[in-house]
């Protein structure tokens, strides 16, 4: 595990201004978690690390995004950290890979959003995952809309280009729509404010 990285972490943690109670409470438990056994791998079976992009257009009214396999819902792109504390490298990895664009780039170092997500068993690859939280890190992210997209068929069926609003809709996940989705879409219209 990377130390430097994740005093890194902790840094850009402690530092993020929360812009409303749900991340002002979730930052707490966030910087809480950093000292936990295993809380960057998939060990740690009750909550672990996580990141996600928001993931826009150059002129900032779209936004890129895969249809989670899991979910069954039009999402952001994320995953787990795997050991890795680099969480910004995370994103961007996951971002690449779920969505095939080859220009992407970070629109800043600092957290864009944080959040705690619920995430109920599932099975995956053939085996029972167990109820668990993602303790997750979401970073602004630019692509390129002209770049090729391709889904990963072990993880989403879909990739697409939507317009703020039509994002909101096409998520089947009210409590990410109206907790998540819209906050980082107002972040995003404010230059990360929400108002």
């Amino acid at each position: 595990m990377d130390l430097k990285s994740k005093d890194a972490l902790r840094s850009a943690l402690s530092g993020f201004e929360p812009v409303n109670e749900q991340e002002e409470k979730d930052r707490e438990l966030l910087l809480e978690a950093l000292d936990e056994k295993d809380v960057f791998t998939r060990e740690n079976r009750a909550r672990h690390f996580t990141a996600s992009s928001w993931i826009v257009n150059r002129t900032r009214d779209k936004v890129l995004m895969i249809y989670h396999n899991i979910y069954n819902s039009w999402s952001w792109t994320g995953g787990h950290a795997d050991g890795e504390t680099d969480l910004m490298n995370v994103a961007l990895r996951e971002a690449k890979e779920e969505t095939g664009v080859k220009h992407i780039r970070p629109l800043s170092a600092a957290p864009f959003s944080v959040e705690i997500l619920t995430v109920d068993g599932h099975v995956k690859r053939g085996e029972y995952v167990p109820s668990h939280l993602h303790l997750n890190v979401t970073y602004l992210m630019e692509a390129d809309e002209t770049d090729n997209l391709f889904s990963k068929p072990d993880e989403n069926s879909g990739v697409k280009w939507f317009t703020l609003d039509d994002a909101l809709k096409a998520c089947s996940e009210p409590w990410m729509v109206s907790r998540i989705y819209s906050k980082l879409n107002e972040k995003l219209k404010n230059g990360g404010m929400v108002l």
